[in-house]
């Protein structure tokens, strides 16, 4: 009897350790495959988050270059439009200075202004000329003897102390004036020197 009850006790034994390492085996084989799962997952994961921030590493990179490019491009515009300034000031202002100065070119160049746009005999006309005041003993006598004769009407002459150099005309009433001041030159040759002076420079524009 008690060797009958041993076996039995043995078998249940047995049994439940069978039974506990086929449960264990199942438990560890799903943890196994769980944990595999989440490292599948993890790995997926890292590669995304990896593709992601290499796509916005190249984004940030091909911006920055074509910020570069652009500033580069900028920069660059900016030096040779200050060059071309520079000389194309050097140059205009060594030629008009000289011009507006010169008693005999300016003196035909009034000459011409009041011919070409006052000197209508049909119509009576008051005109005022505007000189700098440095030019009153040069230029004061000789236009009210030769440029006078020209108009049909009153020359009046009036000096500025703020011009520089050049004139300005109009009608002595004051309704427009032309100017050709020594700014008003060096602004009008610049403007057509300007292109030829970068074609020089750079190749074109």
């Amino acid at each position: 009897m008690e060797k009958k009850l041993q076996e039995l006790t043995e078998k249940i034994y047995s049994e439940g350790i069978e039974k506990a390492n086929a449960e264990a085996e199942v438990m560890i084989s799903g943890a196994k495959k769980s944990a595999q799962e989440i490292i599948e997952k993890a790995k997926k994961e890292a590669e995304k988050i990896t593709s992601e921030a290499r796509k916005k590493s190249d984004e940030i990179v091909r911006n920055g270059q074509s910020e570069m490019k652009l500033a580069v491009n900028q920069s660059l515009s900016e030096v040779k439009q200050r060059i071309t300034d520079l000389i194309t000031a050097k140059v205009v202002a060594a030629t008009v200075s000289p011009a507006v100065t010169d008693k005999d070119f300016m003196k035909k160049i009034i000459e011409t202004s009041i011919k070409n746009f006052f000197a209508d005999p049909s119509k009576g006309m008051d005109i005022e000329v505007s000189l700098p005041a440095e030019e009153k003993n040069q230029l004061e006598n000789y236009l009210k003897t030769n440029a006078k004769s020209l108009l049909n009407g009153e020359l009046k002459v009036v000096f500025d102390d703020n011009m520089g150099g050049g004139f300005k005309i109009g009608p002595a009433d004051g309704g427009y004036k032309l100017s050709f001041t020594e700014k008003d030159f060096e602004n009008f040759f610049k403007k057509y020197m300007r292109p030829k002076t970068v074609e020089l420079l750079f190749g074109g524009k």
